[in-house]
């Protein structure tokens, strides 16, 4: 196992996982400034830093992560990374998802696994990305994964922005949705609305951090759209659809992604309590 072989892991050291091989990892934050929820909330302020700051901070904390760049087509997201020492690179401005603007990148770099880190995740922990990691360091015939964390209230499970996913007994997802699944027929039997179902059969979140191998992202972006994917507007989707498979880590470690202002209060609520 990985932990045995390599308990000391240097950022800047390539990762040995066979005896004659080496792993260059790389994580990629995708920033840009038009979201139309919340636009140029990269550059938001949080404790007097951006949030693409704290995001590309703590995503270099991690043990397994050789290199960590930011990628983004708007010049005041560019110099902003540049001013706080951070590796940034300039992306085409027309790319439809921050998975198709990853792939820009990393179809100049050479190297073995490309992580996916939201660029509206100031809190996210180095962990959870080491978590995502080893399984593709592990098992090389796993093309992509991905983290979920089991749901404890009932606001997220019927939550249409909370993505659900259910998986089977290796840890690959089944299915990705925004209704609640899996479906408990016995407890929410005769309920008529998701307002009235209570919490029942163990639920799980998706969230949305992704590592893939290289090859297969450059062929995933080039994937036409599929027609899950469009109803449900969940992009992982597309890859189940083509039949690959996307291995599921469950972590105990919470998320909080920024969507729209008043998001930022549960990042300053979780903030102060330490």
């Amino acid at each position: 196992m990985l932990h045995a072989l390599c308990p000391l892991l240097v950022p800047l050291c390539p990762l040995r996982f066979r005896e004659d091989e080496l792993m260059y990892i790389i994580a990629i934050i995708p920033a840009r400034y038009g979201s139309t929820r919340f636009p140029g909330k990269a550059l938001v302020s949080i404790k007097n830093k951006p949030m693409i700051q704290w995001v590309y901070e703590r995503t270099k904390r991690s043990s397994l992560i050789n290199r960590t760049i930011v990628a983004t087509d708007d010049d005041r997201i560019f110099n902003v990374v540049k001013s706080f020492g951070g590796d940034v690179v300039m992306t085409a401005e027309n790319h439809p998802t921050g998975t198709d603007r990853i792939a820009e990148v990393a179809r100049g770099i050479d190297c073995n696994l490309v992580v996916n880190v939201q660029g509206d995740e100031p809190l996210i922990k180095h962990e959870m990305i080491d978590q995502a990691i080893l399984p593709l360091v592990n098992d090389t015939s796993i093309p992509m994964g991905t983290l979920c964390k089991k749901i404890t209230n009932r606001e997220e499970a019927v939550d249409p922005n909370v993505v659900k996913v259910v998986f089977d007994s290796e840890g690959f997802a089944l299915y990705f949705s925004r209704a609640p699944i899996p479906w408990d027929r016995e407890r929410w039997s005769g309920k008529s609305t998701f307002g009235d179902l209570p919490l029942g059969a163990a639920m799980y979140k998706h969230i949305g951090l992704y590592v893939y191998r290289r090859e297969f992202l450059l062929r995933y972006a080039s994937m036409l759209q599929t027609s899950l994917e469009v109803t449900e507007k969940l992009e992982q989707l597309r890859a189940l659809e083509h039949g690959y498979r996307v291995k599921t880590v469950v972590t105990e470690y919470e998320s909080f992604g920024v969507d729209i202002p008043d998001d930022l209060g549960k990042i300053f609520h979780r903030l102060k309590e330490g």
